[in-house]
């Protein structure tokens, strides 16, 4: 019965508790031909995952890419567009490709971890454009990926201007309200179990 009531004790105090790992933001981007500025009937695919630390200053990336009708030749992430979901925008990442992606291959995967404070993670045009420093282009990035003006675009020599595309979204994660909802239920489960066992 102790243990029932030090869970539950446990877990409203969780409840309770302040938020203290907000810094770090995940995303997705789920990439086709239909989604390209200019749609194309490719049968790629790709569901990327993209986390910010942005305490840190880290965006690491998880790319999986599929059945591309081309071969890649480049790789990265677009901003600013002038509205969510929508349009088109320069490059923001480093030119002419993500470092290390995979090019030549019509399936892949690409995975890295960029530090948001190097200049060598981004387009120098896009420094340029955006405050002249790594960190005045990061704010910018930051801001263009959580206003879902963000897009990753995969690049084959058979659709040069890019074969599948996607706006990076918020992809929710659990959050710690959650979990202590989840142990309150489990203890009052388990004190139930413990009752009817007497």
């Amino acid at each position: 019965m102790r243990r029932i009531l030090s869970l539950a004790a446990l877990a409203l105090a969780m409840l309770a508790a302040p938020v203290a790992f907000a810094e770090v933001t995940y995303y997705r981007a789920t990439m086709s031909g239909p989604a390209e500025a200019t749609p194309n009937a490719s049968p790629g695919y790709g569901v990327a995952t993209i986390i910010i630390d942005d305490v840190a200053m880290t965006m690491s990336m998880s790319i999986p890419f599929f059945d591309l009708l081309g071969t890649t030749s480049a790789a990265h992430l677009h901003c600013c567009t002038a509205a969510p979901l929508t349009g088109i925008a320069g490059v923001a990442t480093a030119v002419p490709n993500f470092p290390g992606f995979p090019t030549g291959v019509s399936t892949g995967l690409y995975e890295q971890t960029f530090n948001l404070n190097d200049a060598a993670s981004y387009n120098p045009t896009f420094i340029t454009n955006n405050g002249g420093t790594a960190a005045s282009a990061a704010a910018v990035l930051l801001g263009g990926i959580a206003g879902n003006q963000s897009y990753l675009n995969i690049h084959t020599d058979l659709y040069p201007g890019g074969e599948i595309r996607g706006f990076l979204v918020a992809s929710p994660v659990p959050e710690p309200e959650a979990w202590a909802m989840m142990m309150l239920g489990l203890a009052g489960l388990g004190l139930g179990l413990r009752k009817r066992g007497k």
